[in-house]
């Protein structure tokens, strides 16, 4: 005889959170508090995965209310790998943060709102506070000014827009390359053909393009080719509507035309 319990029922809809009725009505409250938490332009994949796990683990807070505090925690991620990229340094994180409102890369009174949440995810660690430590709205508003700092710090150094006028600076293309490399191609998009450009095909030429780019440098057929590809991608990129996928294909556009651009001769002054 087997004694062993029935697996739940499979089709089973799960229930809203009798805590989260505080404070939203219903799940359609959760997508406007979330609304404003939008990925930055110009982060890295694994950026960009983290903040986008960090909003959708808001969102699933209707249903298991610790989700919220797993959020801010998560988040963290992020802030403290742009932390250390910015800066140069893979000192803690809350070294990180002081640095970095001490060189005015972020408001005083941003790096106070983060090393709350510092604080709190060093609790967490630490078994000092259990995953309930938060009400949603604080959650939703710790989780945001990670947002805000992180597209405060991706934004470029002063100075920077002179130097885009000419040629990218040497290890632009080696970073845009490295996280490539690491970012994983979307799911569901292998075979989608959009407006005649056939995704994992376009991929799979502006990488072997860039890394000739990287080790033997283009001939002219390659260039012309690595320009082919970026018009497609001008193309394809705004008619995708899954996040996490057209923010894959931006960075591949915009690695693409960082290679391109180093064969666009500089001005020369008479």
């Amino acid at each position: 005889m087997n004694d062993l319990p029935q697996p739940p029922d499979p089709l089973l809809r799960p229930v809203r959170d009798p805590r989260a009725r505080y404070d939203v009505p219903d799940y359609a409250g959760m997508h406007e508090l979330a609304a404003d938490l939008v990925l930055p332009g110009g982060a890295s994949m694994y950026v960009m995965s983290a903040l986008e796990t960090s909003r959708e683990l808001i969102r699933h807070s209707y249903y298991r209310y610790e989700f919220a505090t797993v959020a801010v925690t998560h988040s963290l991620f992020a802030l403290e790998h742009v932390l250390a990229e910015r800066l140069a340094t893979n000192e803690p994180l809350q070294a990180l943060i002081e640095r970095a409102a001490d060189t005015g890369l972020i408001t005083a009174e941003l790096a106070a709102e983060l090393d709350r949440s510092r604080l709190l995810r060093d609790k967490f660690t630490q078994g000092a506070a259990s995953s309930a430590s938060l009400r949603l709205l604080q959650a939703v508003h710790m989780v945001r000014a990670v947002f805000d700092a992180v597209s405060l710090l991706l934004r470029p150094p002063s100075g920077a827009g002179a130097a885009a006028a000419g040629t990218p600076p040497d290890g632009v293309l080696d970073r845009l390359w490295e996280d490539h490399r690491r970012a994983l191609y979307p799911d569901g998009f292998r075979g989608v053909d959009i407006d005649g450009v056939e995704l994992i095909l376009l991929d799979a030429n502006v990488a072997g393009l860039v890394y000739t780019e990287l080790t033997h440098g283009l001939d002219d057929s390659g260039i012309a080719h690595l320009w082919g590809c970026i018009a497609d991608l001008d193309k394809a990129v705004p008619l995708i509507n899954e996040e996490y996928c057209a923010g894959y294909f931006t960075n591949l556009r915009t690695m693409a035309r960082v290679a391109a651009e180093r064969h666009i001769p500089t001005a020369t002054t008479w």
